[in-house]
Order: C-alpha cells, then sequence, then structure tokens
C-alpha cells in the first residue's frame, strides 16, 4: 500500500487547511486509516482515525475543530482542519492499516502562525 499526503502549509491562527492522503488501493480495504502529528521534539500521535463505518477517534485537542473523511471513489482520506491554532504546527502523516500492518505516507508541513 502506498500512500501520499498533500495539502500542508502555512496558515495564520484562526485559518483551515485540508489534508489529503490518496492510497494505491481502495481505502475501504484497510482495518483503517489514520492521520498523525509529529512536531519537532514530540512523539508522533494520532489526531484522527476513520474505518468503514466513519470516524472512529479524534484526539481531545481537535474534537469539533477537524474532521476526518473518506472518499471511496478517490481512494482518498481528508483531514478538514478548521480553527488552526499555533501549537497543531506539525509534520502530518497518514497511516493505513491492512491485516495488522502498518503503512505509512511521507509526511506534510502544517505550520500556523500567531
Amino acid at each position: 500500500v502506498q500512500l501520499q499526503a498533500s495539502g500542508g502549509g502555512l496558515v495564520q491562527a484562526g485559518g483551515s487547511l485540508r489534508l489529503s492522503c490518496v492510497a494505491s488501493e481502495d481505502i475501504f480495504s484497510m482495518q483503517n486509516i489514520g492521520w498523525y502529528s509529529q512536531a519537532p521534539g514530540s512523539q508522533r500521535v494520532l489526531v484522527a482515525q476513520i474505518d468503514d463505518r466513519g470516524p472512529t477517534y479524534y484526539k481531545d485537542s481537535v474534537k469539533g475543530r477537524f474532521t476526518i473523511s473518506g472518499d471511496n471513489d478517490k481512494n482518498t482520506v481528508y483531514l478538514q482542519m478548521n480553527s488552526l491554532k499555533p501549537e497543531d504546527t506539525a509534520v502530518y502523516y497518514c497511516r493505513a492499516r491492512r491485516a495488522n500492518t502498518l503503512y505509512w505516507g511521507k509526511g506534510t508541513q502544517v505550520t500556523v502562525s500567531s
């Protein structure tokens, strides 16, 4: 499984970005797909996750601001990020799980200025 993440950039606090994760295979053939963030000097943490039934997890700090969704026709999972805060600054990665094997895409940088 190959994953390609895109959509990061520089945005002011309060702004929005939409990240895209394009998979080489049917996204809902996966057990789940997640978005992770990794800030400098910090561990990679799960931000949101989705399976074929819909979103299954949001990190507390993004609830009400971020929305994960999937488009099976495009083999793409999105992370809509609204009301961005400087503390959301990180490299964002998408990860697919299939047959208990994890597949990672390259990250996309999100920078939120105050």
